[in-house]
């Protein structure tokens, strides 16, 4: 797995604009759910192929101030690579397709990216708390 931290530091139209949308989901949120996000960091992730990542939660034991983990998939194609969802006795495998857009509390549920046969791209981040 190939990372590559966003950040306004970067200057680049394309992460500005991204952050500037973030900006406003995170105002929106805590207008209207008192989510109390203070920050959030994010980051490009390539999986090559034949990578995955193993079950977890994208919370830190030591540090519990991720809220809300967020992917956005950029894949034009297809092939393996899904994101399998733990929920209960559930079990969801949701395919990165490019445009879709996952959300979920990052301390709350267990999840995986199985085996991809095509490179898998996505925006990967955590909405955070302060703590």
């Amino acid at each position: 797995m190939v990372t590559y931290w966003l950040d306004r530091i970067h200057n680049d139209i394309y992460e500005n604009d991204f952050f500037d949308l973030m900006d406003c989901f995170v105002s929106h949120l805590n207008q209207s759910c008192y989510a109390g996000i203070t920050g959030y960091e994010f980051h490009y992730t390539l999986y090559e192929k034949g990578s995955f990542y193993k079950r977890h939660l994208d919370n830190f034991k030591q540090n519990g101030n991720r809220a809300f983990s967020m992917i956005m998939y950029l894949n034009s194609e297809v092939d393996g690579g899904a994101l399998r969802i733990y929920q209960d006795n559930n079990i969801q495998d949701i395919s990165p397709n490019a445009g879709k857009s996952v959300f979920f509390k990052s301390n709350e549920l267990e999840h995986e990216v199985l085996i991809t046969h095509l490179p898998r791209m996505s925006i990967t981040g955590w909405l955070k708390v302060a703590g």
